[in-house]
């Protein structure tokens, strides 16, 4: 074998075994999460992109997943503010439609998918005032509350820890 093609598969197989050994360590989250049996988190989601918040959106439920691997139940609630309730809509307006389309499933998808996994999730009637969203066109998961910083408050005075999504 020509020594081209030897140093090739040299660097070949020290490459793979690299990746190996780099893929053997599982990256777990046991140091935060000891002694936990239930990890409590209320979610402050306040987006203006559909394409970040579908992102976040699954992100969260990557989170809930992780959790419940590490043998911690999650107690996971999601409060939508700002321009984040602009995607929660079942009628967005004609141009965020054309312009986000398949976001807009996306996100739709995944509120059902966190509907699935027991995540409660909170839309700020504040918000929807603001920006101009009927408040019956809310994604059914969707629970309207007056206020999602009042929502925050309560919240984490119930041992909910805040986790800002921006």
């Amino acid at each position: 074998m020509p020594s081209t093609h030897r140093s090739f598969h040299a660097l070949l197989l020290a490459l793979l075994l690299g990746l190996a050994a780099f893929g053997a360590r599982a990256a777990d989250d046991a140091a935060a999460l000891k002694g936990l049996e239930t990890g409590k988190g209320v979610f402050l989601v306040d987006i203006g992109s559909p394409k970040k918040l579908a992102l976040y959106l699954d992100v969260i439920q990557g989170s809930h997943r992780g959790m419940e691997r590490q043998g911690v139940e999650p107690d996971f609630i999601v409060v939508y503010i700002g321009p984040s309730v602009r995607f929660l809509t079942s009628e967005p307006d004609d141009l965020l439609e054309m312009e986000h389309g398949e976001r807009l499933k996306a996100i739709a998808d995944s509120v059902a998918a966190l509907d699935r996994l027991g995540v409660r999730q909170e839309v700020c009637d504040v918000a929807t005032d603001v920006f101009g969203i009927d408040n019956a066109t809310l994604l059914p998961q969707t629970e309207l509350v007056g206020d999602g910083f009042i929502s925050l408050i309560g919240y984490q005075s119930q041992g909910y820890h805040l986790v800002p999504v921006y």
